[in-house]
């Protein structure tokens, strides 16, 4: 099963995000508040569930967890900038109309 959640983390990891929150106690022995997994829910889906692998399997950010956080903020800030090239592109094809 935990397999099964690594493998949709990449398609849906929203939707991990909450079943993760609702049947287990994993974030919140990553994060001190709720705070930041709400943060996260919203702005970088990616990075908030490789930091709480990071820090539930290893106690810290460090060595192979390093570069899977780092993995993980790149795909989230790659996801967010080409929809924003989309939609600036979008708007300049309309402008030219």
């Amino acid at each position: 099963m935990p397999c099964l959640l690594a493998i949709a983390a990449f398609f849906v990891p929203r939707l991990v995000i909450v079943l993760v929150f609702l049947f287990s106690d994993y974030l919140g022995r990553a994060y001190q508040t709720n705070l930041w997994p709400i943060l996260g829910f919203i702005f970088m889906p990616l990075t908030t569930l490789a930091y709480a692998f990071a820090i539930n399997s290893a106690g810290a950010l460090s060595g192979l967890y390093l570069a899977l956080f780092v993995v993980a903020v790149l795909m989230d800030l790659g996801f967010i900038g080409g929809h924003a090239s989309r939609e600036q592109s979008r708007r300049s094809r309309r402008r030219g109309r």
